[in-house]
């Protein structure tokens, strides 16, 4: 009977030896909780849910500990491992173009065309990057790193992926979240910037109605777009040829069948798949570093100096522009890249002081610059440090 025990016992020992609860450490309960944290926001907060669920869900799934030593072959960073198959799609920068691809065939560049001064807006908003990597510099990150980091303020997921996958690939999992969080927490960070850097007066600014576009303006923008921006920065070809291939599916009227694929199942599964590698890859023991915590600050403060980039660039404009054709500087937040929230969020403020000025027509004009701007800077950086 004793032997009997003694062997229960010994099992009962090698089973619990087995299991989670052996290995399980703080960093991993801590990231379980960030992992809750985010399912929380994506579904009871509706904050980009179909970012933070798959990345939340993800996040569980990465932080589930295990014996390492057992060659299971389950884990993210295991060679060969099905997680580690599906993650070499955000290592090797494989999702990020199929993502640019939907993004293309889903998104229409009219208000563009028909004020392309807008594109400068675009542009302006890009500062959140630069100003991020020359204070990345500071605080002793490598300049690759750096670069890497800068492209948060962006406001761009999958660019962030793509370069930071290209130039610093230990911190692609720290970039990545801090990217997509923030994306998420935009109608948090950017209403108080455009309201601190505005005047009541100039919230109060009515554009003219954008002009109508021809079908034949559609159909040449996205052939334009592609050899200008490739032809100056050829290293953003892999974002910018997909976004205007996509582009073209969806203008050119002859190939819907392609464009529906492409803004539908095709993006769909690509975002679950990077989503819920995303997650995956934050590890405890890879993603809890003094690192991670100096990316998510930089990130936030990234997206600051974008927002204020791009109201002040409109402030700046309208020093020369005529009375009838000034810009309500609250749309200068849309320059950066999270469509279309960021427009959303300058219909919001806008109707706060004018419930008929309606700002949304005129925030896609950059908004959809900012797409195309944060692809042409992820290329000059990818093209400078690597």
């Amino acid at each position: 009977m004793e032997t009997f025990f003694t062997f229960l016992l010994e099992n009962l020992r090698e089973f619990m030896g087995y299991t989670s609860f052996a290995h399980i450490t703080v960093g991993h309960v801590v990231m379980i909780l960030v992992g809750l944290g985010f399912l929380y926001l994506g579904i009871a907060r509706d904050f980009e849910p179909m970012l933070l669920v798959p990345i939340g869900f993800g996040i569980l799934i990465g932080n589930i500990p295990f014996d390492e030593g057992k060659g299971l072959m389950i884990g993210i960073y295991e060679e060969g491992s099905v997680l580690n198959t599906l993650y070499a799609g955000v290592r090797q920068g494989w999702y990020p173009p199929l993502i640019f691809l939907g993004i293309g065939a889903m998104t229409d560049f009219s208000a563009l065309i028909s004020n392309p001064k807008l594109m400068l807006i675009g542009a302006a908003a890009q500062g959140g990057i630069f100003g991020a990597y020359i204070i990345a510099l500071q605080m002793g990150f490598e300049p690759n790193q750096a670069g890497a980091i800068g492209i948060i303020g962006g406001a761009d997921g999958p660019t962030a992926i793509f370069l930071s996958g290209k130039l610093a690939p230990n911190l692609l999992g720290a970039i990545a979240i801090a990217a997509y969080s923030y994306m998420a927490l935009v109608p948090v960070i950017q209403p108080p910037v455009m309201r601190a850097f505005t005047t009541k007066k100039e919230r109060l600014i009515r554009m003219k109605p954008p002009r109508a576009v021809s079908q034949t303006e559609k159909i040449i923008f996205p052939i334009i777009g592609l050899l200008l921006t490739t032809l100056i920065v050829p290293s953003g070809l892999p974002l910018l040829g997909m976004l205007f291939f996509g582009n073209i599916l969806k203008e050119s009227g002859v190939t819907r069948r392609l464009a529906e694929t492409a803004r539908g199942p095709l993006i769909d599964t690509i975002t679950i798949l990077l989503g819920l590698t995303v997650g995956a890859s934050t590890q405890a023991t890879e993603f809890l570093t003094l690192n991670s915590i100096k990316i998510f600050g930089l990130g936030a403060l990234s997206f600051v100096i974008a927002t204020a980039c791009g109201v002040l660039f409109v402030k700046f404009f309208n020093l020369f522009l005529k009375k009838g054709n000034k810009i309500n500087p609250l749309i200068g937040n849309a320059g950066v890249s999270a469509v279309p929230d960021s427009a959303r969020i300058s219909q919001i403020i806008g109707l706060e002081y004018d419930k008929t000025n309606y700002l949304l027509m005129h925030a896609m004009g950059p908004n959809v610059a900012g797409v195309i701007g944060s692809a042409v800077a992820a290329g000059i950086l990818l093209g400078f440090l690597y």
